[in-house]
């Protein structure tokens, strides 16, 4: 499931972002398959002293071995967020979740109150501007 601010991007959110936070499944299946899709786009564990990467055991067993990932591929930079912050993950957000169709694949986006929420308990200055701006909006289509 897509979380953060691309989430709340493809709803109307202004800020963009060069991150793809995703808060995935941790059954083992979906962790195989994530694993394997990551090792397609040559992930590499993301460090700001070496930039392109470091490579590692791209597989399911060491995925689910740290609750944050952050990563950088052929695609462009993936968090890995196992938990967002004030959430108790991809359960927690699913039923909440807002559903997107892109070149014929289903996409969950965490709704735009669950990101707020885990903004606010993230509590790091971007997330306290993010998190005004996220509330004006909710506040907004509930009129």
């Amino acid at each position: 499931m897509l979380v953060g601010a691309l989430a709340a991007r493809l709803q109307g959110f202004p800020r963009l972002t060069a991150v793809a936070d995703l808060a995935p499944a941790s059954d083992s299946r979906n962790l195989d398959r994530l694993a394997r899709a990551l090792r397609d786009l040559d992930a590499r564990v993301f460090t700001e002293a070496v930039p392109e990467g470091l490579r590692f055991d791209c597989s399911a067993e060491t995925l689910a071995r740290a609750e944050l990932w952050n990563l950088v591929t052929d695609a462009g930079q993936i968090d890995l967020v196992f938990r967002p912050a004030g959430t108790d993950g991809f359960a927690d957000l699913a039923p909440g979740a807002v559903r997107f169709h892109v070149y014929g694949t289903e996409l969950l986006a965490a709704s735009l109150a669950d990101i707020l929420r885990s903004k606010e308990v993230a509590d790091r200055p971007q997330d306290r501007q993010d998190a005004a701006v996220i509330r004006a909006m909710l506040e907004r289509k509930a009129r």
